[in-house]
């Protein structure tokens, strides 16, 4: 960088002195390396694998949503910018990855990497669980410390000239002032719910699809079995009859012994619709209509076609909005006239919305055509009216 660029970074940022913030009282994340703390209300690591790696429900709507932003066309930049975004972040892509750690944790952290010149070369995506912000004097983050195992690193706000070294994106919590709030942790007790539901259907098909029952000895003396008939009969049952290998086997009983069946109530049956509302929920709470993820009984749509647009105009544009404006921010010292925006244009679930306004704006004959140009956002055409 020139002088000049090292000069004016010395001096920026040199104005009133900014409120003091802290650390949230109930944030989630703050208290992974801090002993201090007791009673963490929410654990990242088994959420994921109970959720994101265990749930169908919740990976395919995470998936969607990472997915589609990760695929949102982008209106034409700077060339070298397109290409940081575009390129992969540790051979996955760089949005898609952020979308994802947004949705799921709450906070996406990108590493600039940069050149001996001080030119990023590179944008990679760090583990967010792995990240802690270190506060200043005042409540600001002043560095952060990137913690793996025993080992730790500290990756300083700015390098040397003042330019970042990291790009903090983060969902909106309202109780935390360093850390953003995932859509997992308001999703954690209905993918219990519907792992729980899951469990229990698999423990009904071990059984045959039905409940179980007793054996009830009727002697006629009165007299009970003896510990060693007891222990053979358990071990017989156990080895003869349970297992779906011999669903429906025939029970041949004799000496007194008598076969009594047990039915469920209509409480325990009502477990199938307990497990669909809390699939809806975790739906509802990754924004992903449920129609598109197969889920019965739902009529909220008429089509798969207005529940794509919904997912468009309600999830993936605003998180792919915060995504992009998030990253041309923390790029602005590098790329200060470049635009990051999703190119509504190219979105092919938008396409009846676009092809619907450019018929009311030909048939609006009180507009110019630059007006109509300007409200379509076109550039003005040789800057005639």
């Amino acid at each position: 960088m020139s002088f000049l660029d090292t000069l004016t970074s010395a001096f920026k940022g040199g104005g009133e002195n900014r409120v003091p913030l802290a650390r949230g009282y109930i944030s989630p994340w703050a208290v992974a390396y801090d002993s201090a703390r007791q009673g963490r209300n929410f654990d990242y690591a088994a959420s994921i694998r109970q959720g994101f790696l265990s749930n169908p429900i919740a990976q395919r709507a995470v998936r969607i949503v990472a997915e589609g932003v990760g695929s949102t066309p982008i209106n034409p930049t700077d060339d070298r910018l397109s290409a940081l975004v575009a390129a992969s972040s540790a051979g996955q892509s760089l949005v898609e990855t952020l979308a994802a750690q947004l949705l799921l944790h709450g906070n996406g952290y990108v590493q600039v990497i940069k050149d001996a010149s001080g030119t990023p070369v590179e944008l990679f995506a760090l583990r967010p669980e792995r990240v802690r912000v270190i506060a200043g004097a005042d409540g600001w983050p002043a560095a952060y410390e990137y913690r793996v195992n025993e080992k730790a690193l500290t990756i300083a706000l700015e390098d040397e000239d003042g330019w970042p070294n990291i790009i903090h994106l983060k969902a909106m919590h309202p109780a935390d002032d360093h850390y953003g709030a995932g859509a997992l942790s308001a999703a954690q007790q209905a993918i219990a719910i519907h792992n729980a539901a899951s469990s229990w259907n698999l423990a009904l098909l071990e059984n045959a699809a039905r409940p179980s029952g007793a054996l009830v000895y009727e002697a006629g003396d009165g007299s009970g079995l003896t510990a060693e008939q007891f222990e053979r009969l358990k071990s017989e049952l156990a080895s003869a009859f349970a297992g779906e290998g011999n669903a429906g086997r025939p029970m041949l009983l004799d000496g007194g012994l008598k076969w009594q069946s047990m039915a469920h109530s209509p409480a325990d049956m009502d477990f199938a619709t307990l497990k669909s509302a809390a699939a809806r929920d975790i739906a509802l709470a990754f924004g992903v209509p449920p129609m598109l993820l197969g889920l019965p009984g739902d009529n909220t749509y008429s089509n798969y076609r207005e529940a794509n647009r919904a997912l468009w105009r309600l999830t993936l544009l605003p998180l792919a909005t915060k995504l992009y404006q998030g990253l041309q921010e923390g790029l602005a010292a590098w790329f200060p006239d470049a635009r990051l925006a999703v190119d509504l244009d190219r979105v092919p679930a938008l396409s009846e919305d676009r092809e619907r306004l450019w018929k009311q704006l030909s048939e609006a004959d009180f507009l110019s055509d630059a007006e109509k140009r300007a409200m379509l956002g076109l550039e003005p055409q040789g800057g005639k009216a």
